[in-house]
């Protein structure tokens, strides 16, 4: 039974609540109140697998952040339901009419929107690792040292407000419409729960399309530039495209192989971390690469 909610957990979950959000909204009369019932059960099945099948058992257990992860998603998810409400506002000064293909069905409309906010979401990711600026916001989101799903609402307030701009500013100037950015919101949503999730899911060659955890978790890694990879949020092929794609099927990442490898001493509460990119920042020598994690970098790339 294990074996196989290995293998289908990631696209049932992915297809189940993303479909069934499409279906909602589809609907007469439809609300998003709808999506906010789907997010919280889509939140219940998350922990209860990882429970079930946990990828690293020690993930499953509190490191004093709980509340921590909470405060992070409440405000995050909270300033993303600011944005839609705003949406309507912001499409009226932006949109240039005519260009959205209102005439698709739904689902294709959500996943144009999807591809789009993709892009530029991974592309100010991908610049996050390269501009130290962005870096120090961006750093808040590294310095997790365990990976389970709630780690995807991990953000520093300021870096998801940068990359929300970078991914919704181009659907804004389409004119998308509120039916279409509400999906994508809970699209994204879904996703992070994918993407950072403790469940001993096994891909195949899905791995080669979905930024899922098992090709994520490799992002995550404490050794530095080692980690500079995998920056897509929903598809691997902006990676491809990067030349930053990376993957090790015979390497397990394990307790002790997160974090922020040159800042052992990152904030691990709310507050702290929220100020910590403005303060002076001080790093130790960086931890050794593992050999089977070694990749050419360019020494070239950015600080």
């Amino acid at each position: 039974m294990k074996r196989w909610l290995a293998w289908l957990y990631a696209p049932l979950f992915f297809g189940g609540f993303i479909g069934g959000a499409l279906c909602w909204m589809s609907a007469a009369q439809a609300s998003a109140s709808g999506l906010l019932v789907l997010f919280a059960a889509a939140l219940l099945v998350s922990f209860l697998v990882e429970w079930v099948l946990p990828y690293e058992p020690a993930w499953n257990r509190s490191q004093g952040d709980r509340l921590r992860d909470s405060l992070h998603a409440l405000v995050n998810e909270g300033l993303n339901a600011l944005g839609l409400l705003a949406l309507p506002g912001l499409a009226a000064l932006l949109a240039h009419d005519g260009l959205w293909p209102r005439d698709w069905p739904l689902w294709g409309q959500l996943l144009l929107a999807i591809v789009i906010a993709d892009c530029g979401i991974t592309l100010a990711h991908y610049a996050s690792h390269r501009w130290a600026w962005l870096w120090r916001l961006h750093a808040v989101h590294h310095s997790v040292l365990r990976m389970y799903g709630f780690n995807g609402l991990l953000k520093h307030p300021l870096h998801q407000l940068l990359e929300a701009t970078a991914g919704l500013l181009p659907l804004l100037v389409l004119g998308i419409p509120l039916p279409v950015a509400q999906l994508l919101a809970l699209a994204i949503a879904i996703q992070l729960l994918l993407q950072h999730s403790n469940v001993d899911m096994r891909l195949g060659l899905l791995r080669l399309v979905f930024a899922w955890a098992p090709v994520h978790r490799f992002h995550h890694m404490k050794y530095g530039r080692a980690g500079d990879v995998n920056f897509g949020l929903f598809f691997n092929v902006w990676d491809w495209l990067l030349g930053t794609e990376f993957y090790r099927h015979d390497y397990a990442m394990r307790q002790g192989d997160l974090g922020i490898g040159s800042r052992p001493d990152y904030p691990v509460d709310y507050w702290p971390q929220l100020l910590e990119p403005f303060k002076a920042q001080h790093y130790a020598a960086e931890p050794k690469v593992p050999e089977a994690l070694r990749r050419p970098v360019n020494p070239a790339d950015g600080a």
